[in-house]
């Protein structure tokens, strides 16, 4: 009796790395779509483009398989505590993915309609954007990887920055379109990619706080970070 339940819990655990795998290397590819998308971008590269729209239906297809396998999980295994909360964790982050992926895409599309990309090359604070998204969203897969919750709690804090970065160049393009009416539409587009890198920021914020909960059984969406003291929450 006692080496069946050792084969049964054995099983479960290899069911939870399971996803745990699936969920990381969901997360690997979707950073590979931000980075070829702005590639795309800034390098006015129509091959990149499109093969990173075209990986998003294979994100789109992890989505649902890791999805079903954390739904299987529940029915089968009904997890408490803390594998309970790894599910939940790991059905929150793979939407949040597909999110980001979707962002990804649009960027890969908006690659392939701008016009005047050399303006855009050009265009520093779209780069040091981009930048500071992609670095986040790799932290933020980084400390889901640890279970680190001390590393997601600073890389929500950082987030204001990459809030402060898209209202800056907000503020910087509607004073170009208000100062040259003939560059409104390619300008506006700019902004559409601003504002899709400011999207992925916040999925990946979203991912730092799946992590807190995980670790700690806090929730801390709509909570001033700043003041937060992990220490009193559960273990």
């Amino acid at each position: 009796m006692q080496s069946r339940d050792h084969h049964i819990s054995h099983r479960y655990d290899q069911e939870l790395e399971a996803l745990r795998d699936d969920v990381l290397y969901m997360g690997s590819k979707v950073e590979e779509q931000i980075d070829n998308a702005v590639r795309a971008l800034t390098e006015a590269d129509e091959a990149i483009a499109e093969a990173t729209i075209r990986e998003d239906h294979a994100v789109n297809a992890m989505e649902v398989a890791a999805d079903e396998k954390a739904v299987s999980l529940l029915a089968r295994r009904t997890p408490a505590a803390r594998d309970l909360r790894f599910v939940m964790t790991a059905i929150k982050t793979i939407t949040d993915l597909e999110r980001i992926g979707d962002e990804a895409e649009k960027i890969a599309r908006m690659a392939q309609q701008l016009e005047g990309r050399q303006s855009l090359r050009r265009h520093q604070a779209i780069s040091t954007m981009s930048e500071a998204v992609r670095n986040q969203t790799r932290q933020a897969l980084d400390a889901l990887a640890a279970m680190d919750a001390d590393a997601a709690l600073r890389i929500h804090q950082g987030d204001a920055k990459i809030d402060e970065m898209f209202e800056g160049i907000f503020r910087e393009l509607l004073t170009y379109m208000m100062e040259d009416s003939r560059h409104i539409s390619s300008t506006i587009d700019v902004l559409f990619v601003a504002k899709a890198l400011e999207r992925i920021g916040d999925h990946s914020k979203n991912i730092t706080e799946y992590v807190i909960y995980m670790v700690h059984g806090k929730d801390v969406r709509h909570t001033d970070v700043n003041h937060l003291d992990l220490e009193d929450g559960e273990h």
